[in-house]
């Protein structure tokens, strides 16, 4: 009896946990078209500061914040939160792999009150990133 309790908690907590830690992401292509047709899009770039300099999407609001682990790089994201709350455009991270660093800034921006309906991260970040990129 108590094994079957066990198993129907489970099954009724199992949606609402995964729900909890969905996030939501951009295709390379659909970026791609959002680029092209000069979308109102925010991009918020948390990639290291040497391949940020190698290449990165246009527009792209450099914050060299990756891996995110740190106050340090926690407060890089915090320094450019005008620039989110002053705009309802779609947010879109981007980091090395589109992964760890990816899902933290979109979790600490979740947390900061940035609507999530906004937040979106880019598959499979910059390394998997197809088109050309802008050098700095």
């Amino acid at each position: 009896m108590k094994r079957i309790l066990i198993i129907a908690l489970a099954a009724l907590l199992l949606p609402v946990l995964a729900g909890a830690s969905d996030y939501k992401y951009i295709s390379q292509d659909d970026m791609r078209t959002h680029l092209d047709n000069h979308d109102a899009v925010t991009i918020v770039d948390i990639c290291p500061m040497e391949q940020f300099a190698k290449g990165h999407l246009p527009g792209s609001i450099e914050t060299n914040a990756y891996p995110v682990k740190t106050d340090e790089e926690r407060a890089k994201l915090d320094a450019i939160m005008p620039k989110l709350t002053t705009s309802t455009d779609d947010i879109v991270i981007i980091c090395p792999g589109g992964a760890g660093g990816a899902k933290r800034t979109y979790d600490f921006y979740k947390a900061k009150g940035v609507d999530e309906s906004r937040l979106f991260i880019l598959e499979k970040g910059m390394n998997g990133w197809p088109y050309q990129t802008v050098a700095k």
